[in-house]
């Protein structure tokens, strides 16, 4: 028993020092530690000052038709082109907090409907292969498929909606299930464009553009903020 408490304040002493090495191996992770991050297993930070919405993660297509520009991780990668480590929930509640307001979905019934919403910038940053950072509008890795160039629309923040689930009452955001930044039209979508664009195989108006999205794989941020 004495040996026991002869010993205890050692390792007082080094359960606090793990604690300290843990929390500076932490906070030497995070790639923005200036910026408030909104939790800590998802990539997304808000810069308050320059009113900007920051969030993690990678090309998963660099060639093909595409529905999606960007989708959480594990739901629609085979359409999109980038997957997000972060639920579209998440990225929401940041764009509430920079200030922006949700407008409203895309309608189809009785007759189209345009999404509508404030205008969102949407910009991409990653590391090149000559390892120079790089910052692109997020149009420029989407071709039109009529055109031939960048995609020319600005998207807007229409917010998708909420499902309550009557099994058991569990209610969802709809944007979760893929839906997070679409250029196909979707009810769910939490930024759609404010034009008609086809969800149909036959018909979609977009592609990755290809030789301007990085490769598969690579580690990208989206920067997303109010448009001007």
């Amino acid at each position: 028993m004495q040996s026991f408490f002869a010993f205890r304040p050692f390792a007082a002493i080094a359960i606090a020092s793990l604690a300290c090495i843990a929390a500076v191996a932490a906070l030497a992770a995070d790639p923005h530690p200036d910026l408030k991050r909104l939790a800590p297993d998802e990539e997304v930070w808000v810069d308050t000052r320059a009113k900007e919405v920051v969030v993690g993660g990678s090309v998963v297509l660099d060639k093909g038709p595409i529905e999606f520009f960007a989708c959480p991780k594990e739901t629609k990668e085979h359409e999109s082109i980038v997957a997000t480590r972060a639920t579209a929930r998440l990225v929401h509640a940041a764009l509430l907090a920079i200030g922006l307001e949700s407008g409203r979905p895309v309608s189809f019934d009785p007759e189209y409907a345009a999404a509508t919403g404030p205008r969102v910038r949407v910009r991409m940053r990653w590391t090149d292969a000559d390892g120079k950072v790089q910052v692109t509008a997020a149009q420029n890795w989407i071709r039109d498929t009529r055109t031939g160039k960048a995609m020319a629309h600005d998207w807007v923040f229409a917010g998708s909606s909420f499902w309550t689930d009557p099994t058991d009452g569990k209610e969802y955001y709809q944007a979760d299930g893929g839906d997070l930044i679409c250029v196909s039209n979707f009810p769910t979508a939490m930024l759609d464009l404010p034009v008609e664009s086809s969800q149909s195989n036959e018909a979609l108006l977009f592609e990755a553009f290809e030789g301007h999205v990085p490769p598969r794989g690579t580690a990208v941020e989206i920067l997303l903020s109010a448009a001007k």
